[in-house]
């Protein structure tokens, strides 16, 4: 192997890697994106279940 070809080659490597990496980071903002959503869904719905604040119970 040539100092070219193996140059081309740590490169090509080197490149994956570079790919491999960013998928992986792009995988992470959809699911940070997704968690997010879905807590702020279940943070919204359970403000709706909740009981309205009338009196507390010790007050006559």
């Amino acid at each position: 192997m040539t100092d070219q070809d193996n140059a081309a080659s740590e490169r090509q490597e080197i490149a994956a890697h570079v790919a491999r990496f960013k998928a992986t980071q792009e995988r992470f903002r959809r699911e940070r994106e997704e968690y997010c959503v879905t807590t702020l869904e279940n943070a919204r719905h359970s403000e709706h279940a909740r009981r309205p604040f009338e009196r507390p119970p010790f007050w006559s």
